[in-house]
């Protein structure tokens, strides 16, 4: 039917898109002209100041007693505690620390431990879908982006709560801890849908197990042998630790913000999230690490040689390869400048897995890459600001490792992160109190109405002059295969 209406209506369609792409251009000056934060950024990348929160922080730079800014080692911070030594403790005493992050971020306080044995019990119980649920809202619907599903089970599951409307704390923290237990799970069947519905391969549904972590029921549910190692499991955990929060500023976090300020129901806000997250310029920053990954083992021959690698280099670094943008991706971040705190972290847990998998190899190379990088970028720009490998650098090559399709690295992103939403929302009910209502100028000119018999078609350039009326009787419409 969708197909069948695009080949009737395209001639239409493309006329109408031609009149809105040469009616909705703004003048780049103007932005200048009345000191527009586009972005809410300032000139320098600065993010404009639009909140308050005591939930995370990012540090790249101090600032000395003479006022000026001076970078330092990145550090990422959960609720006043640095990440770094969250999990330096939880890897003493060889635990799983996601979901101890959870009750961090969610209640502003470490866990005894009674309290996270309890809050784990909570967690594991929850991971099931609510009857009926995998069924009528994830196989009868299947979707080719998991996203996309995932933000669609997050609307559905409004339907299946008792209480979806009440906006009380309580409520809004039993809709938030059930989400979190229950992202892996959506995540992971509709990843077996879309196995089974678009990629035509079989389809493994397997049920959650209570006692297991995030981390572990989500390689158990992903695999069909449901078969993982501690070492697989260690390092997706950490590498939700690492993804749970990243301040209130970052695009999804303030999209829980603006549509929680509003005064709407949990799962509008957090679907809202997801959609934010599933913006190419936003979660899917390690799917362009990778693809740039695999252009660069296919043109470099000796990934031993600096020489070699760097001539590379700069042919992406001159848009001269890959995808021609210039860009090198996994390098440089808004906030640090140093190093990525969470690239640190990963990088030394990969290189644990790649001895466990034989990739060092492979491993080395990003080792390389991660040396020669900031420095060709700086030859090639002349950039005096310091540029850091980010996590997104990592991350992608840690889940090739772990043999998670790449259509999963963003949802797990998700499944990390809903807990710094979830944190967030609750943190904007508490203490923010008002709508966010920014102001938009308006640039365009005050025009003296036409009437009806008056108003003379306007056909954009490159579009037939008879779209409207072009006949469509030789459009043939079928149900399947004309064969």
């Amino acid at each position: 039917m969708a197909d069948t209406f695009l080949d009737l209506e395209k001639p239409f369609l493309d006329k109408l898109t031609k009149l809105a792409q040469n009616n909705d251009p703004i003048d780049p000056a103007l932005y200048q002209t009345y000191d527009v934060k586009r972005g809410l950024r300032y000139s320098d990348g600065r993010g404009v100041l639009v909140g308050l929160t005591r939930i995370g922080d990012v540090v790249g730079y101090e600032v000395d007693k003479d006022g000026k800014k001076v970078a330092v080692p990145g550090r990422l911070i959960y609720r006043g505690y640095d990440v770094e030594d969250i999990v330096r403790d939880v890897d003493s005493r060889h635990k799983f620390g996601y979901e101890e992050c959870v009750f961090l971020l969610l209640f502003g306080q470490l866990p005894t431990e009674s309290q996270l044995e309890e809050f784990n019990l909570l967690l594991g119980e929850l991971r099931t879908l609510p009857p009926n649920f995998t069924e009528d809202m994830i196989m009868k619907a299947p979707s080719n982006d998991i996203m996309n599903k995932i933000a669609r089970g997050v609307l559905a599951s409004y339907s299946y709560d008792r209480d979806p409307e009440n906006r009380e704390i309580g409520n809004v923290l039993r809709q938030c801890i059930e989400l979190i237990s229950r992202f892996s799970t959506l995540a992971a069947y509709g990843y077996q849908a879309k196995r089974r519905y678009f990629d035509m391969k079989s389809m493994y549904i397997h049920n959650p197990i209570p006692s297991l972590s995030t981390a572990e029921n989500f390689l158990r549910l992903t695999r069909s042998d449901k078969e993982y190692t501690r070492l697989e499991a260690e390092t997706l955990d950490l590498a939700l630790v690492l993804h749970a929060e990243h301040g209130g500023g970052n695009n999804s976090s303030l999209t829980v913000h603006v549509v929680s300020s509003a005064d709407t129901d949990t799962y509008s806000a957090i679907a809202a999230a997801v959609g934010s997250l599933k913006g190419r310029r936003h979660g899917g920053a390690n799917i362009r690490v990778m693809e740039m990954m695999d252009d660069i083992k296919a043109n470099v021959k000796d990934w031993s040689s600096e020489k070699e690698i760097a001539d590379y280099l700069r042919k992406i670094a001159s848009k001269d390869a890959f995808d021609h943008t210039g860009l090198i991706y996994g390098q440089g971040h808004a906030v640090y400048t140093i190093s990525d705190p969470r690239a640190v972290l990963l990088k030394k847990k990969a290189e644990e897995l790649a001895k466990e998998k034989g990739c060092m190899e492979e491993f080395n190379l990003y080792s390389t890459i991660e040396k020669l990088a900031p420095v060709i970028l700086a030859e090639k720009h002349g950039d005096k600001k310091k540029i850091c490998t980010n996590v997104d650098f990592y991350s992608g090559f840690v889940y090739t490792m772990l043999n998670i399709p790449r259509e999963l690295y963003t949802p797990l992103f998700a499944i990390s992160r809903i807990a710094g939403w979830s944190a967030h929302r609750i943190e904007e009910i508490v203490a923010g109190g008002r709508i966010y209502r920014p102001a938009y100028k308006n640039v365009s000119e005050i025009r003296q109405y036409v009437p009806m018999e008056k108003r003379v078609e306007k056909v954009p350039a490159g579009v037939e002059e008879n779209a409207l009326n072009k006949d469509n009787s030789d459009v043939v419409t079928t149900s399947g295969p004309s064969d």
